[in-house]
């Protein structure tokens, strides 16, 4: 399934999800310019290592700059299908998301959903020595604060090569049980999985918390003023 557009008309300017997405474009025309060996230096430099993370926190190095790659995976992509499949979900779901939350919170959001779906890959696919990247699991995070927010949204999107619209809550929910279903089968097998599924998931259920705390919360601090 390949969405299009949504139903729902953001009320302000999502100047921090249109930066997000410029920043992961721009990093991955810099991974263009790079050589293969460069490339690969890339990847294991900012991507997420489990074993170097699992190997931080048991030495109490809580302020190591290995747990920065936590973040900095999420803005790097190993390829144009890969960026492009990610700035999609991101520009058709992210700018209402953005506009529930407001601006500062919806940055703070998407690095935190990013962090969860790295903190779960690390528990799913734990001493593996292989980078992880890509926006997935920030993205995933979106996904997971609109359909709380926007149950009643719709979508029109590519479903096995015909243009329908359909709710986004069906939509969304069929995207995370494939995802669920993949993390699963992926259990005990190739640790070499190119997709970091519980990534998804866990980025996924930390949207599904921290839409309902934090837009509450903004609402009710619209209300007071």
């Amino acid at each position: 399934m390949i969405p299009l557009r949504d139903s729902v008309k953001s009320s302000t300017f999502p100047f921090v999800n249109i930066a997000l997405i410029l920043l992961n474009l721009l990093i991955y025309v810099y991974e263009l310019l790079l050589s293969p060996y460069e490339l690969n230096h890339f990847f294991y430099l900012y991507g997420l290592i489990p074993a170097d993370v699992e190997r931080a926190f048991h030495h109490g190095a809580v302020l190591s700059p290995i747990l920065l790659t936590l973040v900095t995976a999420t803005f790097v992509h190993s390829g144009w299908l890969h960026v492009l499949g990610n700035m999609l979900f991101l520009w058709v779901f992210g700018d209402n998301v953005e506009d529930r939350l407001g601006h500062g919170r919806y940055l703070l959001f998407y690095l935190l959903a990013g962090v969860a779906g790295g903190v779960a890959h690390i528990i799913a696919n734990p001493g593996s020595a292989e980078p992880v990247i890509g926006a997935s699991g920030a993205v995933a995070g979106v996904l997971g604060a609109y359909i709380v927010a926007f149950p009643k949204a719709r979508v029109l999107a590519f479903v096995l090569f015909f243009l329908a619209e359909i709710p986004a809550a069906v939509f969304i929910a069929l995207w995370f049980v494939l995802q669920l279903f993949n993390g699963v089968a992926s259990i005990g097998g190739d640790a070499a999985d190119p997709v970091a599924w519980w990534a998804h998931v866990g980025g996924f259920v930390m949207g599904l918390a921290l839409i309902k705390l934090w837009a509450d919360r903004r609402e009710t601090d619209y209300d007071r003023l």
